[in-house]
């Protein structure tokens, strides 16, 4: 079976992010139901690098484990959103576990990392995925279980501007 691709316009579309924090750049293919593969280019000027002397070596720009973790969650919920149709405007889809990820590698700028998201469960409410992560052939992360879970706003506490 064939998937569908998603460029970024159409990310911004179905995913919250603002600019900055929206941390996919395509989806080459998408199986509603089944799986993702997802990219992600590093950028040297990317705000997690900001502050960084020149001088640093290589390995101060090592891209974070915590935002590869949450660009493979954002893969991971496009897979959701296009496969249950999307959530309602008074619900927010979130992360709510993560287990035994492991981080065996680097990304640095310049480098694609290719997500592949594989759907293992889904049910109302809730979603369960495995995948890892890669640049090239070399394996940077897997992942043995996300879990994401879909909640109403009310239930949310409010942010510091009330809203």
């Amino acid at each position: 079976m064939v998937g569908v691709r998603l460029d970024f316009p159409q990310l911004r579309r179905t995913l919250p992010h603002g600019p900055g924090m929206l941390l996919l750049d395509r989806v080459e293919e998408l199986r509603p139901g089944v799986g993702l593969t997802a990219v992600k280019t590093v950028s040297g000027i990317e705000p997690c690098y900001a502050g960084l002397d020149p001088a640093d070596g290589v390995e101060a720009y090592a891209y974070p484990s915590c935002l590869l973790l949450e660009s493979f969650g954002q893969a991971a919920a496009v897979l959701w959103l296009h496969s249950a149709g999307g959530t309602r405007p008074d619900e927010v889809l979130m992360l709510a576990a993560a287990r035994d990820c492991a981080f065996v590698g680097r990304a640095y700028p310049g480098d694609v990392v290719r997500h592949v998201v594989e759907l293992e469960h889904r049910s109302d409410g809730a979603a369960f995925v495995t995948g890892r992560s890669s640049v090239g052939s070399r394996p940077i992360a897997t992942y043995g279980s996300l879990t994401a879970v879909v909640r109403p706003r009310t239930a949310l506490p409010a942010r510091p501007d009330g809203t």
